[in-house]
């Protein structure tokens, strides 16, 4: 006896009342993440801000009087833009580095302290 055509299923048909066993799923496929990949993207990723980044100093190229603190600068637009994003992320990195540094001695002084027992039954 030969199956019906169209009929390649070894799962038995469901029931009436529509309780049948869910399909089986074949496991998801996950994708190998490797240091060699990983450092692609990264590259892949510097060059496309690095081509925005180029492309900004070449539209603003024009020359700008800059006064601070005293300094008096005559240089591009582009450059002094640059100058304040890279001051900004220094004072942001010096922020994060002391809370990472507070957190962390909170941590060590923590597991320095005796824990307390609490009674036993």
């Amino acid at each position: 006896m030969t199956a019906p055509s169209g009929s390649t299923s070894t799962r038995p048909p469901p029931s009436a009342n529509g309780s049948a066993p869910p399909a089986p799923q074949a496991p998801a496929r996950r994708r190998m993440r490797t240091k060699i990949s990983s450092m692609r993207t990264g590259l892949i990723a510097g060059t496309a801000v690095l081509v925005v980044v180029l492309i900004f100093i070449i539209q603003n190229a024009h020359a700008v009087s800059v006064s601070f603190l005293g300094a008096h600068l005559h240089l591009s637009l582009a450059v002094a833009l640059l100058l304040a994003a890279i001051a900004g992320a220094l004072v942001m990195t010096a922020a994060g580095t002391a809370r990472i540094t507070q957190l962390r001695r909170i941590m060590r002084r923590d597991r320095r302290r005796p824990r307390a027992r609490g009674p036993r039954s």
